[in-house]
């Protein structure tokens, strides 16, 4: 009885050993990568184990498999030894005592040491890895002669196979651009913070701008502060005085034709400030940000002027403003009028009329209706006036009404909006 009893406990042990091995290894191998890299780099015994763990995979996985293996011959050995003298008085064929205790041995193996173990796992892989990190690390220290043993015998293995029947591998595997998404949509979705830190803000700004297009991130037209070629010297000097700009663009005749820009250091060489003008870079709307940022670097310019399909001036983009899209808000001699988006105190909110709908659905938990005719709360508002109001008019579009804050003949500055309840 007292050797049953000791045997019972030995299987209870081994079954915990077991799913721990099965269970770490699905949850190695489902963990986001990234955020165990970033996490081990914040030192501590656990960030220094992990590291430890991610340096050499395949050791790792390798210590897990020797390790189950070694439970499961073991258990074996103890599950015969338990079933040999219950299963005797019912029969003494060797084949139907193997057959019975090879059905019952599995079947609990697979249920308490594989499955149950694997799906807890694989549930919250990350996590788990973190509880995990210092029995693993244990474990990894006290089989790795065996594991040594053993990766070494393989590769002697897989010299002998012709080489394009060799797999791939790779000692330090590669964070792809699914680990960032994987890894940011894990830390928008809760793990313990409820907003993201500036350094996954950043990964998530970058990995976005390589499909930001110019006209996404550019100043619209009719901001832009420009003079016409023939300026005299005290009204341009006047102009940059007034504006507080270092660059002025210059057209001929009207906006759609524009030479370049002046800088306001060439006004101090004298009144002829023509002949001084700098070229700008022109670009298409649909060119690529980061394509574009590029180019500015390469020709060391820091202003772009972005054209239409038609040839004509759709906007004026800076290195700053390109820099903006993946860092936040930088402080820019053009970021004369800012956009705003606040909610007020008594439930309405106080909009640009250049601020893109899409931003305040997403910022606010808004649902503004969208369409490809519009994309800011200016172009809703026009849209459906077919006009533009004036100062201190209302509008109502379904439940949402508008209220013109400032307007001027060309466009609406800024409004502000509530909802019916």
């Amino acid at each position: 009885m007292a050797d049953t009893i000791w045997l019972l406990i030995y299987i209870v042990l081994l079954l915990l050993l077991s799913g721990f091995f099965s269970g770490t290894e699905i949850a190695y191998l489902s963990a986001d990568r990234l955020r165990l890299k970033l996490d081990s780099k914040r030192g501590g015994i656990i960030g220094r184990t992990l590291s430890m763990l991610y340096r050499r995979p395949d050791r790792f996985i390798t210590t897990l498999l020797v390790g189950n293996n070694i439970v499961l011959v073991i258990y074996g050995m103890v599950m015969t030894r338990l079933f040999a003298p219950l299963l005797a008085p019912i029969s003494s064929n060797v084949v139907f005592q193997i057959t019975i205790n090879s059905l019952v041995s599995t079947f609990i193996i697979v249920i308490f040491g594989e499955y149950l173990p694997k799906a807890r796992n694989r549930m919250n892989p990350n996590q788990q890895m973190y509880r995990k990190a210092l029995p693993s690390g244990f474990f990894h220290i006290l089989l790795y002669p065996i594991t040594l043993l053993s990766t070494g015998l393989s590769k002697l293995f897989m010299l002998l196979l012709p080489k394009d029947a060799m797999p791939a591998t790779e000692e330090h595997p590669k964070l792809t651009t699914l680990d960032l998404d994987n890894y940011l949509n894990m830390s928008q979705s809760g793990e313990g913070s409820s907003d993201l830190d500036t350094e996954v803000k950043i990964i998530q700004n970058a990995i976005d701008f390589s499909t930001t297009q110019v006209r996404d991130c550019m100043i619209p037209r009719n901001e832009i502060v420009s003079c016409e070629i023939g300026t005299d010297a005290e009204t341009l000097t006047s102009l940059f005085i007034s504006t507080g700009l270092t660059k002025i663009i210059v057209y001929r005749e009207n906006i759609d034709n524009v030479l370049g820009y002046i800088h306001s250091a060439e006004m101090f060489k004298g009144p002829d400030w023509q002949g001084r003008v700098r070229t700008a870079v022109f670009v298409p709307e649909s060119m690529n940000g980061q394509k574009l940022m590029g180019i500015l670097m390469q020709r060391k310019k820091s202003i772009a002027i972005v054209i239409d399909e038609l040839g004509g001036t759709s906007g004026l983009i800076t290195l700053e403003d390109l820099v903006e899209e993946i860092f936040g808000d930088i402080e820019d001699e053009h970021d004369q009028n800012k956009i705003v988006s606040k909610h007020n105190a008594d439930g309405s909110y106080t909009f640009s009329g250049r601020l893109e709908i899409d931003d305040a659905n997403e910022q606010w938990e808004l649902a503004l209706p969208t369409s490809d005719e519009y994309i800011t709360i200016a172009g809703l508002i026009i849209n459906h006036l077919e006009r533009i109001p004036v100062p201190g008019e209302q509008i109502l579009i379904g439940k949402l009404h508008f209220d013109i804050i400032k307007s001027t003949d060309t466009r609406i500055e800024l409004v502000k909006m509530w909802k019916d309840l």
